[in-house]
Order: structure tokens, then C-alpha cells, then sequence
């Protein structure tokens, strides 16, 4: 097997290569981590000369361009042509080149905006997603309308996997543009440094399931092996895990060791209130598949930032 990784130097690509070099890969197995530096993947030529060159059996496709909620509120046209072109240009150099297996990236804003909870794989397109990031949302959900097209006319096994928030190592910690999670990481080394108060955006009580990148990227490989519906599947902890972002902001203090104030400025938005999804159809698969605990999983990516500070504030 030779496997593609698009996107292959971002969040979820970089916890797959550790994990894969931590023992999970296997002998018949060659890993290629692709970026944007080795192909602009929104050129359809430059994503067919990729394949040609490496000529993947398997790839996984996790190139987008993502942000937080306030880039996505500023950019929902460029969020939706920007992924347009990246999924369909990959989706169709795999189809073109032969690909056996493609495992794309979704995510869990594209679900409705009014549903009932817990959201699972069937709801995906029954009704608009919310308007904050509609563009990156609907731009997500054609990939499985594309996936189920490549199985239907060609019989191509091309699927999904929608994880809840990712964070981990080699996150983005841009407290403009990045996600929640590691937007407080930096806010907190900074809050630190100066001995000021922690101010969060919003109120502090939406809630979110997060998963741990290393945990997410050991799933990956599973649902690359194992897993052969064209249907999508949500990877991500139970409903019971779910935190607040206050109790996100304290956990991420108390890893960071910060005894400052916390402030919530509720002139910013919340954006979605909650988000909760179903792991029922992955516990089905893995019963016993084990979650790295919350605090640990915040607690080594704390220690990872400080360690890489320099780099990682970028």
C-alpha cells in the first residue's frame, strides 16, 4: 500500500505520522505526508501531477482551508471555493488514478443548525447548517454527495469520517483565526506572562466534545483498514465527555498552571450553543476503543506548546 496524506503537516496529518512511526504503521505500508508547499491542490493539474508522481493505492484527504468562527464570519465564499476545488480535484485525480480507498475529513458544523440531539450519520443533510460557516460546511457535505457518486457509477470505496473538535500538537494557536481550544492555550501563556485576568470570548457555555489528535489519527488508520461503508462515520468521544468552554478555560489553566482571574466578554459570540454527536456507530465497531482522559490529553498538548513556543504561536 502506498497511503497520501493531503494536508499531511496540519493538526490531524501530524498526529498520523507520530502515530505511525510510534509502531501502528505496518510493514506493507508507505507513508507519504504531502502540503501545500508540494501542490497547490485548488490547481486540478498540479493535484493530478501529485498522484502521478506518488501514485497512492490509498489516500487520506485531510487538506482544507479551515479557521475559527470569526474568519469563517468574514470568509464564507472563499471557505466554500477554496474546499470546492481542493475535494474535487482530489476526489477525481483518486478516482482517475485508480485509487483503491480515499477517507476524507468532515466535520461537525455541517450538521443542520436546528436539530435534535444527539446528532448521528443519517442527519447530515436535513436542513441548513448554521450561518456562521456555511460556507466551509456545505463545502464539507458535497464530499460525501461526491463520495456516494464515485460509489454508485464507478464502485469506488471513497467514504468520510467526521470528528468532533481536534486539538492537540502542532495545532493552529492563532487567537484571531485558530479554533476554541487552542485559541485559550495561547490566551492563557499570555495571560500568564503578563499577569493579567483571562479574558474568553462569549459567555463560556457552549459545549463541545473535543478528541485528542493522537486518538483521532489511531482511528484513521482503523477506518482506512477496516472500515467499508460509503456512509460517513463520526469519530469522536461520548456524549458524556462533553465540557463547557469555562470548564475548557479551567482545565487548560490548570495545566498551564495559571492562577489569574477568568473573564467572559459576552459582547463576543458564542457561535453554536452545542453540537452534541452520537459515537453509537463507532462504539458498534470498537467497544473498547480508549479515549486519552480530557485534562491528560489538554495537559500534553499545554506542555507541547510551551516547549515549542516560538514555532507554535505562528
Amino acid at each position: 500500500k502506498c497511503i497520501l496524506v493531503t494536508g499531511g503537516t496540519g493538526l490531524v496529518g501530524r498526529a498520523i505520522q507520530k502515530v505511525v512511526a510510534d509502531g501502528e504503521g505496518r510493514p506493507d505500508e508507505e507513508w507519504i505526508f504531502v502540503s501545500s508547499r508540494d501542490a497547490d491542490l485548488t490547481s486540478s493539474s498540479e493535484t493530478k501531477a501529485l498522484f502521478e508522481r506518488h501514485k497512492p493505492t490509498h489516500v487520506i484527504h485531510l487538506a482544507a482551508m479551515v479557521g475559527g468562527l470569526f474568519k469563517n464570519i468574514r470568509s464564507n465564499l472563499d471557505f466554500w471555493r477554496t474546499n470546492i476545488h481542493i475535494n474535487d480535484n482530489v476526489l477525481h485525480a483518486a478516482h482517475e488514478a485508480g485509487v483503491q480507498k480515499v477517507v476524507s475529513c468532515l466535520s461537525t458544523c455541517i450538521f443542520p443548525d436546528k436539530t435534535t440531539y444527539p446528532i448521528d450519520e443519517t442527519m447530515i443533510h436535513n436542513g441548513p447548517p448554521h450561518s456562521s460557516n456555511f460556507g466551509y460546511s456545505y463545502a464539507k457535505r458535497m464530499i460525501d454527495v461526491q463520495n456516494r457518486g464515485y460509489s454508485e457509477q464507478h464502485g469506488r470505496r471513497f467514504t468520510a469520517v467526521i470528528p468532533t473538535n481536534v486539538f492537540g500538537p502542532h495545532d493552529n494557536f492563532n487567537i484571531e483565526d485558530g479554533h476554541v481550544l487552542p485559541g485559550l492555550i495561547h490566551k492563557v501563556y499570555l495571560a500568564k506572562q503578563s499577569g493579567s485576568a483571562l479574558t474568553v470570548w462569549g459567555t463560556g457555555k457552549p459545549r463541545r466534545q473535543f478528541i485528542y489528535s493522537l486518538d483521532l489519527a489511531r482511528l484513521f488508520l482503523w477506518v482506512l483498514r477496516e472500515y467499508d461503508e460509503v456512509e460517513p462515520i463520526i469519530l469522536s468521544v461520548g456524549e458524556e465527555d462533553e465540557v463547557s468552554i469555562r470548564e475548557a478555560a479551567e482545565a487548560i489553566a490548570e495545566a498551564m498552571e495559571f492562577r489569574g482571574e477568568l473573564v467572559f466578554d459576552t459582547t463576543k459570540s458564542d457561535g453554536q450553543f452545542k453540537k452534541t454527536a452520537s459515537n453509537a456507530k463507532l462504539r458498534r465497531y470498537l467497544p473498547g476503543f480508549q479515549f486519552t482522559p480530557f485534562r491528560k490529553a489538554v495537559k500534553e498538548t499545554c506542555a507541547w506548546f510551551n516547549a515549542n513556543y516560538a514555532n507554535a504561536r505562528k
